[in-house]
Order: C-alpha cells, then sequence, then structure tokens
C-alpha cells in the first residue's frame, strides 16, 4: 500500500514538447501535474533553433498553398524508415499532426509559420525537395510569459556563455514559452520544477502514481487516469550511454543535463518493452576549447577529412546522416577522432560553419587548443593535423576539380535538395584554393538519445508480450522513435514528442 501525498487526474513527468499532452488535459478539464527534473522547462526543444515540427497537409501549410498529400507524405516516410517501426504507428505520425496544429490553433496563444525546409532524404520516393511539411512557432515576446520566461531554458549563448536572456522567445523556446502560457490559463494545472519521477507505482498490473523527488523531498502522486512519461532520452548518461551500447560521450551531448534516463529506468522497473535503446539523434561535433564537441550545421565551404587526409562523406548532407557515417567508418575501424574541416581562406580564419549552436570563442582558444590549424601549404597543413601530405593534396585537388564541374562523383553532394539549403539553391561544391589553409577539429554529437520505450498508437506503454501496461504512456524521446534508425525530416522529435503526448492524454479521456 501506499501513502499517497497528492492525487491527480495526470501526471506528465518532463517539460519539453511533451508540454502538449499536459495542455491538452489541462483544455479538457482534467487535473493535470507537470513534474521537471531540473530548474528549467523546455528540455531539449529549448536548444532547438527553429523549434519546428514535421507535420505534413497541416493547416499552417494548407493556408500557405502548398500541395502535398498525406499518401505521398507516408509513402515518404515508409520508403526512409521501412519496416524498422510499426507500419501503424508511422500512419499515425504522418497523418495525426495536421489534426494537432488545428487543436492548437483554436488557442490564439499558438501561432505558427511555415519554414520550408526539405526533408532529409530528397532521392527518395515523394520526398518535399520544397520544404512543404515543416512549420514552426512564430516568436514571442518574453514579457508575455512573466514570471515564467525566466524558467525557460536556454538560448545555449546564456546557458554555456552567460549571455544575457534575450527579449524574444524563438524556435524551441517560443514554442515551450506558447505552451506554457496555454497551460498556465488553467486553474486545474500545476508545474513543478526540480521535481524528477523517479518511480512508478504499480498495483495489480496498473501503474497508479509514481514518487517524485521534490526539491530533495519524496512525494507520492496518485494518478486516477494515467502517467505520461516525456521526461527526454538518457543522454547525458555515461552509464546507460554504455549500457545499451549508445556511441560517443554525455558530454557531447545537445541534450540538458537532466535527461539522465530516470524515466526510462522507472517504466523498465515497471515491466515496460524497450527498442532502439542504442540508437541518438546524431550530428557532426565542432570541438570547442572546453572539449565538448558540439553539433554543428549550414557549412559554407570546406571538406571533412579522416586520419588518412581523404573524404569519407557528403559533408553538406543532414547532420544525422554525416553522424551515422562518422560511427559506422569508426565501428569499422576506418577512422578515428577527431576528424577535421579542411577549408581554405576565403571566408577567412574562422570555420565556414555558419550554425555552431554553441557559440564560437575566439579562434587563439581554437589554436592555443590544437583545434584549429594554418598553414601556408596544404602539405604543412597534413604535418600540423597528422595525416599523409600527398594524401591530403591528392584529395583537395580531386575535390576542386569536382567543384569545377560541379558534379560530386564521389559522394554526390548538391546532388539532394537539402544539400543545397545553405547555399541559396546553388552549388554547395566550393573549391579550396585560397591560402593559407585551415583545418578545425571535430567530432560526434548528438541531439539525445532515440531508444525508448515501446508504445502503440495511442502512445501506451507496452510490456515485453506486446500488451499495454494500463495507466502508462510516453512520448518523445522517452518513447522508442517513430523513425526507428533513421531522421526522415526536420521537425520530427519534436513533432513526434507533441503529438503523441496528445494522443496519449486524448486516449485517458476515451477509457
Amino acid at each position: 500500500m501506499t501513502d499517497w501525498n497528492e492525487e491527480v487526474d495526470v501526471l506528465v513527468a518532463g517539460a519539453g514538447a511533451g508540454l502538449a499532452g499536459a495542455y491538452t488535459a489541462a483544455r479538457e478539464g482534467l487535473r493535470v501535474a507537470v513534474v521537471e527534473a531540473t530548474e528549467k522547462f523546455g528540455g531539449t526543444t529549448s536548444y532547438s533553433g527553429g523549434g519546428g515540427v514535421w507535420f505534413p497537409c497541416n493547416p499552417v501549410l494548407r493556408r500557405a498553398g502548398v500541395e502535398d498529400s498525406f499518401d505521398d507524405a507516408l509513402t515518404y516516410f515508409r520508403a526512409v524508415v521501412g519496416d524498422r517501426t510499426p507500419a501503424d504507428l508511422q500512419e499515425t505520425f504522418v497523418r495525426g499532426g495536421a489534426k494537432l496544429i488545428e487543436y492548437l490553433e483554436a488557442d490564439e496563444n499558438f501561432v505558427f509559420q511555415q519554414l520550408p525546409w526539405p526533408d532529409y532524404f530528397g532521392s527518395e520516393p515523394k520526398a518535399s525537395n520544397e520544404g512543404n511539411r515543416h512549420v514552426i512557432p512564430k516568436p514571442l515576446r518574453a514579457s508575455a510569459l512573466g514570471e515564467l520566461s525566466e524558467s525557460v531554458r536556454g538560448p545555449l549563448e546564456t546557458d554555456r556563455r552567460g549571455d544575457p536572456q534575450p527579449k524574444y522567445l524563438v524556435g524551441g523556446r517560443a514554442l515551450i514559452g506558447r505552451l506554457l502560457l496555454g497551460i498556465s490559463q488553467y486553474p486545474n494545472a500545476t508545474l513543478h520544477l526540480n521535481s524528477p519521477l523517479v518511480e512508478l507505482v504499480v498495483e495489480d498490473g496498473a501503474v497508479t502514481g509514481a514518487i517524485v523527488e521534490r526539491d530533495g523531498q519524496r512525494v507520492a502522486i496518485r494518478t486516477r487516469k494515467g502517467v505520461v512519461l516525456s521526461a527526454g532520452g538518457f543522454e547525458q548518461s555515461d552509464a546507460l550511454r554504455t549500457r545499451f551500447g549508445v556511441p560517443g560521450q554525455a558530454r557531447d551531448t545537445m541534450g540538458p543535463w537532466g535527461n539522465q534516463g530516470r524515466a526510462h529506468e522507472a517504466a523498465i522497473a515497471a515491466g515496460a518493452d524497450t527498442d532502439l535503446m542504442d540508437q541518438a539523434w546524431w550530428s557532426p561535433g565542432m570541438i570547442h576549447p572546453d572539449g565538448r564537441a558540439a553539433f554543428a550545421l549550414w557549412f559554407t565551404g570546406g571538406i571533412f577529412v579522416d586520419g588518412h587526409g581523404q573524404r569519407f562523406v557528403n559533408e553538406s548532407a543532414a547532420y544525422d546522416r554525416i553522424g551515422r557515417r562518422v560511427i559506422e567508418r569508426l565501428n569499422e575501424d576506418a577512422m578515428s577522432l577527431p576528424y577535421w574541416m579542411i577549408y581554405d581562406d576565403s571566408e577567412g580564419l574562422v570555420p565556414p560553419v555558419k550554425a555552431s549552436n554553441v557559440p564560437m570563442a575566439e579562434s587563439e582558444e581554437y589554436e592555443k587548443a590544437g583545434l584549429l590549424h594554418s598553414a601556408a601549404t596544404l602539405a604543412e597543413l597534413a604535418e600540423l593535423i597528422g595525416v599523409p601530405a600527398q594524401a591530403l593534396i591528392d584529395t583537395v585537388d580531386r575535390f576542386n576539380g569536382f567543384a569545377d564541374r560541379g558534379v560530386d562523383e564521389d559522394f554526390g553532394r548538391g546532388d539532394e535538395a537539402y544539400d543545397r539549403s545553405f547555399s541559396n539553391g546553388e552549388s554547395p561544391l566550393v573549391p579550396i584554393r585560397k591560402g593559407p589553409f585551415h583545418a578545425a577539429a571535430f567530432g560526434i554529437s548528438d541531439l539525445g538519445t532515440k531508444g525508448g520505450l515501446r508504445t502503440d498508437t495511442a502512445a501506451r506503454v507496452l510490456d515485453a508480450n506486446g500488451s499495454p501496461i494500463p495507466g502508462l504512456y510516453a512520448a518523445g524521446n522517452t518513447m522508442a522513435a517513430v523513425s526507428g534508425t533513421t531522421y526522415p525530416g526536420g521537425g520530427n522529435p519534436i513533432g513526434a514528442s507533441m503529438l503523441f503526448s496528445h494522443l496519449a492524454v486524448l486516449h485517458i479521456l476515451g477509457r
């Protein structure tokens, strides 16, 4: 028997994009409590530059005159994901987002706009190379949140460098801010920071509540209808990364410090089945002077070379595809870390990385740390970074020939729409000719783990026999990703978190 301290209809663990579930519960009249493990709301979502969602055929896109269909979007999604995840789960995701946007837009707190963002596998059937499946929240003035504005995580330059909080919430922070505004208008909803869920209470095979450590004190919360776990991944736990075979290190993730996997462990202890536990949302990581590799994209030049001085990837591909290629090569012992971005002086000493996410320090700090090298010739640069000189010279010469002809015969850089996203549709093949020549160190980073609890289309957590565990739901990175081992398009992680937390509460309402 449990001595309950509190009682609610629904408990939502995690205050990232899964706040969509808490909002739904509050709006539909359920008594809901949100418990967030850390001192800030937002989770990994708050670090997203766009805060976008991949929701085909939603009302925002339809008003913009986008021509698309659910069938086309589903054809693309299935071509990319394959049979790694259940077909009905994939269909639920592809078809469900539009209804969620319609639901949210009925509340004036939610305003979205289109941001064209090409799908990440442009050669697959029915890919949207125009980026017609992606919307983002409109920026929100911080003052609109009142005191809550100080409790929204990020931006990264504030958290890692101490910069002042900006006057506007943009990207993922805008989405979190709008969700908080929506929830706060309902008196039947409560928000609790510094309150990690550490244990689920199971009675007669059903989850009936949870133990939460609120400000260091154990609080037993009874749930009349259900617990929704949307507490992020476990990327910040090196122990769990090792246990489940996730490449990389916690120091190099973009997930916030609270993503330790406690919700995962509580659910596993309650009988939940898991899948994809060795997976994450990968990216190349520019290594900063503090030794940490951080997600980077928007390259306007340069090539990546390994320890043999040779290219190994399409440098303009979507970040998860590059990250997976790096991991594949590491697993084959075909390369080691760091690998290097080679570029010339056309844009100066600073690497041609326009979205480093973690703000760049002064170049001298990278040079002092051995992370940035310059030389008058490629042969001299090769010696500084420890690669064969002739191999590097030959690699650059070959690449320059591709740039002159406009065709990358080795890796197809520029062949897909996403490759040209950051070059105004022009070829991303930029020759490397103007000395001095530079090399910047890169590693592997991630946007969080994506392995978690197996669920059905209502977000119900399943046990090892494939049966739902009554009273337990999961979404976001606490849920085994609907996209399996791939990253079909920008806004998949946030979109899945919002949608499946929303569907969880709709199922609770229908019970």
